[in-house]
C-alpha cells in the first residue's frame, strides 16, 4: 500500500493478502482510525507478547506452550487443524528463531503511558513501524493512478480480523488483559472494516477492487490454500494483461 501511494504509475497491480489495517496494528477504535488514545497506547513495541519473545530468546523449538513459535505457526497463522509437511515447519520455525529481539529490531521500544494498557509507541522497532502512530496509508485511497486491487484474506483469521486474537481491545473485552476501559474508550480495532473502507473509497473515485474471502482460513491462505490463492492470484494477473 505504501509502495502504491509513492509509485501507483509503476504498478499493473496491487495483491494485498491478508493485510494490516490501513491504519496500523492496535489503538483505533472506528473505520476512519480514530486513535483510542492521543498518545497511541495500547500498540507499538510494548505489545508484544513476552513469553513468546522469551521462547524465542531461549531457541525454543518445541510445541509444549502456546507461545511456542512452532504452536504459533500452526494455532495462530494458521486456523487449527492446520498441518504443514514437517520440514517445512522446521524451517518456518528456525526463520522465527533468526528475529533479532530488541528495542532497535523485534518487539521495539516503548514508552510508559498513563492510558490503558499503560504503555506507548517507541520509536524504533518492528511493532512501532506498525504502530498508527507512524503508519497511516488511507492515501491510497486518494492517489490519482489507480491499479486494479485483489484483497484475498480468510474469514478466521485470527490477526487480523474486527475481533483478533491479538488485539489488545479484543483481549481486555474477554477480560484477558486487566482494566480494559470499555467499548467505548478502547473497542477492538475494527481492522478488516477498516481496510475496507479505505477500499470503498478507493473504488468510489474510480478504482476497482476485487475481495476474496477463503471460508474457513485463516491468517495465511498461500500456506493453508495454496491451490485457491494460486488460482485467485493467476485469474488477477490474467485479468490485468488481458484487459
Amino acid at each position: 500500500m505504501r509502495y502504491a501511494i509513492d509509485h501507483a504509475d509503476r504498478l499493473a497491480g496491487l495483491i494485498l493478502e491478508s493485510p494490516a489495517s490501513p491504519y496500523g496494528f492496535g489503538g483505533t477504535k472506528d473505520v476512519d482510525g480514530t486513535p483510542c488514545w492521543p498518545d497511541f497506547a495500547g500498540s507499538g513495541g510494548g505489545t508484544a507478547n513476552q513469553a513468546m519473545i522469551e521462547r524465542i530468546v531461549a531457541g525454543d523449538r518445541t510445541d509444549e506452550s502456546g507461545t511456542s513459535p512452532r504452536k504459533i505457526i500452526t494455532t495462530l497463522y494458521g486456523n487449527p487443524p492446520f498441518e504443514i509437511a514437517p520440514q517445512a515447519l522446521d524451517d518456518y520455525v528456525d526463520g522465527i528463531l533468526e528475529l533479532a529481539i530488541g528495542a532497535d529490531n523485534y518487539p521495539g521500544d516503548s514508552v510508559e503511558s498513563p492510558n490503558w494498557p499503560g504503555n506507548a509507541p517507541g520509536a524504533r522497532g518492528v511493532n512501532n513501524a506498525l504502530s498508527p502512530r507512524y503508519c497511516d496509508l488511507s492515501g491510497l485511497a486518494d492517489i490519482a493512478t489507480r491499479p486494479p486491487v485483489l484483497w484475498i484474506r480468510g474469514d478466521a483469521d485470527q490477526i487480523v480480523s474486527d475481533f483478533a486474537a491479538v488485539d489488545l481491545g479484543a483481549l481486555g473485552q474477554l477480560g484477558v488483559v486487566p482494566g480494559w476501559p470499555g467499548a467505548e474508550v478502547y473497542p477492538p480495532q475494527p481492522m478488516v472494516s477498516q481496510t475496507r473502507s479505505v477500499l470503498d473509497r478507493y473504488a468510489e473515485a474510480g478504482g476497482h477492487y476485487r475481495e476474496i474471502v477463503l471460508p474457513g482460513c485463516g491468517h495465511s491462505p498461500h500456506l493453508e490454500r495454496p491451490a485457491e490463492f494460486t488460482a485467485a492470484l493467476a485469474e488477477f494477473r490474467s485479468g490485468i494483461l488481458t484487459g
